[in-house]
């Protein structure tokens, strides 16, 4: 095969070998392979940055269950990279795996039927039971090496399933550039990432209140989020004052009552004003606490006067950070009342309340409280019963508490203005594709409310580079950290011996202890540029592929995955991470739902592989526009594939019509001597460069509406007009002419679907030009001034006229017209009469008479060849 030049035709001419029954079925594994062998959609890395088109792909989560969505965002990704390919770019495509989280170790735990515990001993030989356990309860414990052993397994295993899909979808990814986020390479960026935001003041340590999610036991970042509407109650109940007064407040949280800190209302309410900077005693556990201002505090909700406990909610927190308030936290990170009464419940009534509670989960500590006020005639009036909204962890069941903990935070604008605002002008550094999706970026940004959370307290992830010294006592010193050398990364702390340190010095009184914490899954995805550019390992490649052209993603996760990376590349490279952002739209069920795995409405993307080929479900996505939420329909796959079996077919009419590679014209036009052909070329002209401005403004949705529009009106129209021409019947002159249109045409439209259906594009190209389509160069409008572009839509109007006639009149297409006239505006009757012969000859008419007239063009007064009588036995 003859070497393929990116950007440019091949040299060689192939011979025509054209299938006497062309299919789409088995092309996909086929050309897979043959784009594999022949490295079709390969980098090269001898390139300058000019030259580049660099993709910063999104990595999916292997660990998730393979549904449309996926073939849905990807092909519009695969569609641009097609494009810019062709186009000369040399495309940095790469595909990586983001295997680290949640989402694995949750799927690990019920596949094989296993919980970690840190405090297990390490079992090398451990191998999994083939029949795991259905209940949690009796899945077996296992140490936190023999977990992520586990994890790393099964990861493996199915990012092999996502890669087939892909290949089979004919994503053009360099297979070569893949990565997973749990591999040391990726270990290594991210904990190196880490240390340089540490150096710089951007990463820091704090304990403060942290949302908290008590099933999986970890903090959760704001981006992390999720209102849910619940049913809930007020609870109606009173504080005293000195003078006994009662002072009535009501509260969704009894339960905690014992953690009441103060009280606050509005400054402006005159109801509470006399009581400003006085105590009341809580009821039950008899504590003492101020009655405070601050305007966060609405008159109008419940009784104007909330309890602030630490903590409910994250407006308790504003209210203890804000009014300087006593932390008297009670909820424990299991989720749990502590079992030891509070230094604050100093009295033996409170400390009875107390135990009444002590152990219990949140749930059953309101019902207890409950019972007590109830006991105590100190519940006012039946809870009133609503529905609000309460905080989850987007992948929990249960909603979030708020506990005091020690965590590591990367400064992200939260609570400094300047960095906002800095990180707002990285977004108008970006192209957004839609433009409007820039707001959702904006508006994430205005309403943070602190700084990024990226410790998480889980097993399967990036270890935290950082021990701590331990003093005589055994407490760790967290001012004075100890840091790894670079060229020590990856480390992993809980298994690896402190710099300066050993093992034997591990929790002892005068060594270290390791930070037992990892990343948050987003702080290692926020560097995906700089894992897949080579960023600190190879700064030639990462100077050629960086700021990345492109980030494809979906619209839900720009406050995620968009703006931590953002975050990042500002801290690291002072820069945007890329120059435009391609935002995807949710994939709806018929009923107009987003399809996920937890409505049960997911399609399995295989089985509409299978049914449909990859062309087809290619064709439905690219033809839904970028943040547009687009409906799964079967109707669009079948005309989709209908497109690329039509596409099939008419090549091989053309090409048997003895089109070859020497028929296409591109600059001396003088073959095309009869104005239909060089009015189809003018048309196509029109469609190429429609088309290309459309992909340049990454409209791909405009681009194969454009293109596939021109090509029915090709089949349709201009092959039915022109088949007398084509067989020789008008001379070798005109036959020159319209094989050279039919070329040319061929040889464009091939070109313009590449990036849509590039199973059927290759195939065809294979029929008659050697090397890849996909490799070839994107199509250039030809220079041809004289051709009219509305001549052959006006001349297939007059032809469908005329077949309409003999369909109304149940009649054979190829019964003979004896007569016609076409009545129209006086600019079509010119495009007629230069279309005249080939129309004659298209509808088997003697004469047809042009009449000019206002209005449409209409066909009329078609006399007809008597039928012709069957013969007689």
């Amino acid at each position: 095969m003859a070497e393929s030049t990116q950007g440019t035709d091949t040299p060689a001419t192939a011979p025509i070998n054209v299938p006497d029954k062309p299919a789409l079925e088995g092309l996909e594994a086929a050309l897979t392979q043959r784009w594999l062998e022949e490295g079709t959609y390969r980098f090269d890395p001898d390139t300058t940055r000019e030259q580049v088109y660099s993709i910063d792909t999104p990595p999916p989560t292997a660990s998730g269950s393979l549904h449309v969505g996926h073939m849905f965002s990807f092909t519009q990704t695969d569609v641009q990279a097609r494009y810019m390919r062709m186009t000369g770019k040399n495309v940095f495509y790469p595909m990586g795996w983001d295997d680290n989280g949640l989402p694995t170790e949750r799927r690990v735990q019920n596949y094989y039927g296993v919980r970690c515990d840190p405090a297990i001993p390490y079992k090398p030989d451990y191998q999994p039971s083939a029949q795991p356990a259905k209940n949690q309860r009796d899945f077996d414990v296992v140490s936190r090496q023999n977990f992520i052993e586990l994890c790393e397994e099964l990861a493996v295993e199915d990012e092999k399933v996502f890669e087939n899909l892909f290949q089979a979808l004919g994503l053009s990814v360099d297979w070569n550039l893949t990565y997973r986020t749990i591999d040391d390479t990726s270990r290594a960026v991210s904990q190196r990432a880490f240390l340089a935001n540490l150096a710089a003041g951007d990463a820091y340590m704090a304990e403060a209140p942290t949302l908290w999610d008590v099933t999986f036991r970890t903090a959760v970042a704001q981006a992390e989020l999720e209102d849910r509407e619940v049913p809930g109650a007020y609870y109606r109940y009173p504080f005293f004052t000195a003078d006994g007064e009662k002072i009535f407040i009501e509260t969704t949280r009894p339960e905690l009552l014992a953690a009441c800190a103060a009280l606050v209302a509005n400054p402006d309410d005159e109801r509470y004003q006399p009581l400003f900077g006085k105590t009341v005693t809580s009821p039950l556990f008899d504590v003492e606490l101020e009655v405070k201002a601050h305007p966060l505090a609405k008159a109008d909700k419940g009784s104007g006067i909330a309890m602030v406990c630490t903590f409910g909610d994250l407006t308790d927190v504003t209210w203890w950070r804000e009014l300087q308030l006593p932390t008297r936290a009670i909820v424990g990170r299991d989720g749990r009342i502590l079992a030891e009464t509070p230094e604050w419940i100093s009295t033996d009534a409170g400390r009875e309340a107390y135990a009444a509670i002590a152990g219990k989960t949140v749930f059953s500590a309101k019902e207890a409280v409950v019972e007590l006020l109830t006991a105590a005639d100190l519940l006012d009036g039946e809870p009133k019963k609503i529905t609000h909204p309460v905080n989850f962890f987007e992948k929990g069941d249960k909603p979030l508490e708020v506990v005091t903990s020690r965590q590591w935070y990367i400064r992200n604008g939260g609570r400094d203005e300047d960095r906002r605002e800095r990180l707002i002008g990285r977004g108008k550094d970006i192209d957004f594709h839609p433009p409007f999706m820039r707001s959702r970026y904006e508006n994430w940004i205005a309403g943070l409310n602190g700084d990024w959370l990226v410790s998480r307290q889980r097993f399967f992830g990036v270890p935290i580079p950082v021990w701590y010294p331990l003093d005589a006592q055994g407490n760790p010193d967290y001012d004075n950290p100890v840091l790894p050398s670079d060229d020590l990364l990856p480390v992993d702390p809980a298994a690896d011996a402190a710099p300066g340190y050993d093992e034997s010095q591990r929790d002892v009184p005068g060594g270290f202890t390791g930070d037992a914490d990892v990343l948050d899954t987003w702080a290692t995805s926020s560097l995906t540029p700089q894992i897949v550019g080579g960023w600190s390992r190879d700064e030639d490649l990462f100077a050629k592929v960086f700021p990345f052209d492109l980030r494809p993603q979906g619209h839900d996760i720009i406050r995620t995955w968009l703006f931590s990376s953002a975050v990042r590349a500002d801290a690291l490279q002072d820069v945007a991470p890329w120059k435009h952002a391609a935002i995807s739209g949710w994939i709806l069920d018929p009923d107009r739902k987003k399809m996920s795995k937890s409505k049960g409405n997911v399609v399995v993307p295989t089985d509409v592989l299978n049914e449909y080929g990859s062309d087809a479900v290619r064709y439905w996505a690219a033809s839904a526009k970028l943040g547009a939420d687009t409906a799964y329909e079967i109707a669009q796959m079948k005309i989709g594939r209908r497109l690329a079996i039509k596409l099939l077919n008419a090549s091989k009419f053309v090409l048997n019509l003895g089109a070859t590679e020497n028929s296409v014209v591109s600059s001396d036009l003088s073959v095309l001597t009869n104005p239909l052909d060089r009015a189809l070329l003018a048309q196509l002209s029109d469609v190429v460069a429609q088309a290309t401005k459309a992909f340049d403004n990454y409209d791909y949705a405009r681009a194969l509406q454009i293109s596939e529009s021109f090509f029915w009106q090709f089949t349709d129209d201009y092959v039915e007009l022109i088949k007398d021409r084509a067989y020789g019947a008008a001379g070798e002159t005109e036959q020159a002419s319209v094989l050279a249109a039919l070329a040319t045409t061929l040889d464009s439209l091939l070109r313009l679907f590449a990036p849509f259906l590039p199973f059927a594009t290759e195939e065809v190209w294979s029929w008659w030009r050697a090397g890849s389509v996909h490799r070839a160069a994107w199509p250039a409008p030809l220079e041809i001034t004289d051709g009219d572009t509305g001549m052959l839509g006006t001349v297939g109007i007059a032809l469908s006229g005329i077949r309409k006639a003999k369909s109304e009149a149940k009649v054979k297409q190829r019964t003979e017209v004896l007569s016609a006239t076409i009545t129209a505006p006086e600019a079509l009757v010119g495009q007629l009469q230069a279309g005249l012969g080939d129309l004659k000859a298209a509808a088997n008419a003697q004469e047809i008479s042009l009449n000019t007239g206002e209005g449409e063009l209409t066909v009329s007064d078609v006399e007809l060849a008597p039928a012709e009588e069957p013969a007689q036995a």
